[in-house]
């Protein structure tokens, strides 16, 4: 059983005693939400948002925000569904080069307030303080790079197609009304990912913040307010369910949901006409590392430390399962071991901090008991100090001799707990991959290429990235990033936003002499922004 804790005062903790100059918060109580281009004030009930770090014995209160109800989500859906206007609105019918004015001049006041949008997002979820910087850096980036890939694919509609005698015109026209909800652990990044896509293709959005890492759209809500047409952008603050009215009212045409797939499939189940909805969905992973016999140790368990506890394993990208035939195993785990124990845990701004508190209410507690089922069951903890904690802080824990009747083996930790399988047949790992019901990425580790290459034909089959002797990842943005079985619905990247979020629509007509007039007469004037031969620069 893993009963001991670590005591407060220890190396490691939640507490906080001195707090750098650039990560001091005040509280911030946010009363306003967004919807119909108006910033609303709230009187009614808040939801106290507590940070998972602790100040003299107490977690941390950084503020709150509206707890909104029922009649604001309706709210929401009159003003989405105003500035779609059965795609006769201002933004489902503006000039691309006009939306993506605006998407840029967003960007540039989201970059005036990136200090208060770190240092909330620090404190609500204690992701390293680089590490969010980086996520909001990426964030931007990202804006920038879908812009350039809009202009890509406006260019290459740019001109006529003729076919059979038939002239033609072929775009990417909006879906309509929009639900974006991201997840706590990329809680601007991921949601940007489908947010920034959908409205610059044209679709008006409804936003429901993620359920942890809510404070840091308060700083964003002028900016959308002001870059954007009313009801293009509605912001709504709450749980999950200030967004089921929303479902409910079979006027949102896209659902864009990043989180667990029992989740997604409770939203969509609202929806009056399921088949009208389209979904973009990230959902749960069990990304597998199989390390071959004949891996390269020290490289292995370098990319096996960071791909499983990078942010304490909080990402869904997190190799979450680790197959190591038998000849390696101990070698395996004794310097894996011996990496956890040089991570450097704590305060999410102290230096180089790999390990910080966890940010999810109950979350021990559901450790310890995923720990020692596994345990009761026949494994053992590998490392020093494994399987203890103290209050919001877990301390990273190799669980090895893990089997498929162990919980650990079949569900998605999300957290520093490092399952280990030991196999004699390469064929045992690979069976594991084909049950399991994820279906995201897998790592293999080997140096015979022909034993790398008899795994990658069939993960490949399996999985939607095969990454070699690497981590898994979503990076680039350029790459395309989905799942199979139970892990995604539809493919995010850059490019592939773009067409998630749209559809090919063409307008034609047969090439008589007075269709080739009306049409160059309505080109030639600019009489039409879905009719058009400009070519973005």
């Amino acid at each position: 059983m893993t009963e001991a804790n670590i005591q407060p005062g220890a190396d490691f903790s939640p507490d906080v005693d001195n707090i750098p100059e650039d990560c001091a918060l005040e509280p911030l109580h946010e009363r306003r939400y967004l919807v119909g281009g108006r910033l609303l004030e709230w009187n009614g009930p808040v939801h106290t948002v507590h940070s998972p770090l602790y100040v003299n014995g107490e977690q941390r209160v950084i503020g709150s925000c509206p707890e909104l109800t029922e009649a604001e989500s309706l709210a929401a859906v009159e003003a989405v569904s105003k500035a779609w206007d059965n795609g006769r609105g201002a933004w489902p019918t503006m000039r691309v080069e006009d939306r993506i004015a605006r998407v840029e001049e967003f960007a540039r006041r989201m970059l005036a307030v990136r200090d208060q949008v770190v240092r909330l997002m620090v404190w609500e979820i204690c992701k390293p303080l680089n590490d969010c910087r980086a996520e909001f850096d990426r964030t931007i980036d990202y804006i920038r790079a879908t812009v350039d890939a809009l202009k890509d694919l406006d260019r290459a509609s740019s001109r006529f197609v003729i076919e059979s005698g038939i002239y033609a015109q072929i775009r990417r026209a909006p879906l309509g009304p929009v639900l974006c909800m991201g997840p706590f652990n990329y809680p601007l990044n991921e949601t940007f990912t489908t947010l920034i896509p959908a409205l610059i293709m044209g679709n008006p959005v409804i936003v429901k913040t993620p359920r942890i890492g809510k404070l840091l759209y308060a700083p964003l809500l002028e900016a959308f307010a002001d870059c954007f047409p009313a009801g293009v952008v509605n912001i709504l603050f709450g749980d999950r369910r200030v967004a089921i009215p929303a479902l409910e009212s079979g006027r949102i045409s896209v659902l864009a949901f990043i989180g667990s797939s029992r989740a997604a499939d409770a939203l969509r189940r609202h929806h009056p006409s399921p088949h009208r909805l389209r979904c973009v969905l990230g959902l749960d992973a069990k990304n597998a590392a199989i390390v071959l016999p004949c891996a390269d140790m020290d490289l292995t368990v370098s990319e096996a430390v960071t791909g499983a506890l990078s942010f304490n394993g909080q990402r869904c990208t997190a190799l979450k399962i680790f197959y190591v035939h038998a000849s390696r195993t101990e070698e395996f785990l004794a310097k894996f071991s011996e990496a956890i124990a040089a991570l450097p845990m704590g305060l999410p701004w102290k230096p180089g901090v790999k390990i910080t508190p966890l940010p999810v209410p109950g979350k021990i507690d559901d450790l310890r008991e995923l720990v020692d089922e596994a345990v009761a069951k026949g494994a053992r903890i590998a490392n020093p100090r494994g399987g203890t904690f103290d209050r919001t802080l877990y301390y990273p824990t190799l669980v090895a001799g893990v089997t498929a009747e162990m919980r650990l083996h079949t569900e998605e930790q999300f957290a520093p707990v490092v399952p280990v399988v030991s196999y004699n047949d390469v064929s045992e790992a690979a069976e594991a991959v084909i049950a399991s019901p994820f279906g995201q990425q897998a790592s293999i580790f080997g140096t015979d290429p022909d034993a790398v290459a008899a795994l990658i034909d069939p993960m490949v089959n399996q999985v939607c990235r095969v990454n070699i002797n690497s981590q898994c990842q979503r990076g680039p943005d350029t790459f395309p990033f989905t799942g199979r079985k139970d892990s995604a619905e539809g493919t995010l990247s850059v490019s592939d936003a773009l067409r998630a979020f749209s559809i090919r629509t063409l307008v034609a007509a047969k090439g008589s002499a007075p269709n080739k007039e009306l049409i160059s007469d309505i080109v030639r004037n600019r009489k039409s922004n879905f009719l058009s031969t400009d070519f973005l620069f």
